[in-house]
């Protein structure tokens, strides 16, 4: 083990090595992993070592404990993937879990600045979607998903997308979004927008631009919304 990395903690090596089994997919959502005195005797370390080393993947919440059961490579549910991260909620209250309504879906020309964050060649493709989510009966947010087909292969053919695209990412592409960034910025509503979220042209609404990125850390998916927030808030909650 001590030859994987340079100067890394012994549990850092674990960890790398155990992420790969992620990325590779030779674990797979919902399946069990070996127990943790497996792979200290596979892995030549100590238990513990092995224990520190998935103690921080189920923190990231890569794998997840069951009692009783063992521990899990995490599966992107629905439900789980739609209150991790959806972020607007009505203030000082529950989660909610929105409704979704696409919009369109189209193929196109990767642009310049798509290109260079998905490292897409000049000759590549992706998929514009454009969907209306809705709390509570009220449309609340406009938005446009980023999706390169050379991840997603014929993503755009799905008879039905889940209103929580992370689930079909994991299930169907070996994809699984354990970390987003998002960059918030205060504007003003386009008119091509208004009449959807039922608010006039020029109305001031929270624009988020956000980038989700794969276990491996690739950013995958760029998606850019529009938020009504006269009656909900983005809310994020630190453990």
């Amino acid at each position: 083990m001590s030859s994987m990395a340079n100067f890394q903690p012994l549990y850092k090596q674990v960890y790398e090595l155990l992420t790969a089994r992620l990325v590779s997919g030779q674990w797979k959502a919902s399946a069990p992993i070996p127990s943790e005195m497996a792979l200290a005797k596979e892995l030549g370390v100590s238990q513990g070592t092995v224990r520190k080393a998935l103690n921080q993947m189920v923190a990231e919440q890569l794998l997840e404990r069951q009692q009783g059961k063992g521990t899990f490579v995490a599966e992107h549910t629905q439900e789980s993937s739609l209150f991790r991260f959806f972020r607007l909620r009505e203030p000082h209250g529950e989660s909610l879990i929105p409704r979704t309504q696409v919009l369109s879906s189209l193929r196109r020309a990767a642009k310049k600045n798509e290109r260079e964050i998905f490292s897409l060649d000049s000759n590549e493709q992706v998929v514009e979607l454009r969907r209306l989510r809705f709390l509570k009966d009220t449309p609340i947010i406009c938005e446009k998903v980023i999706q390169p087909l050379s991840i997603f292969p014929d993503i755009d053919k799905e008879p039905q997308l889940p209103n929580s695209l992370y689930t079909l990412y994991q299930e169907k592409y070996g994809i699984s979004i354990v970390s987003v960034n998002d960059e918030l910025r205060a504007h003003t509503l386009p008119s091509e927008f208004a009449e959807l979220l039922e608010l006039p042209v020029g109305a001031p609404v929270l624009a988020v631009e956000r980038a989700s990125k794969h276990i491996d850390g690739r950013v995958v998916e760029l998606s850019y919304a529009y938020c009504n927030t006269e009656r909900f808030v983005y809310s994020v909650q630190h453990k």
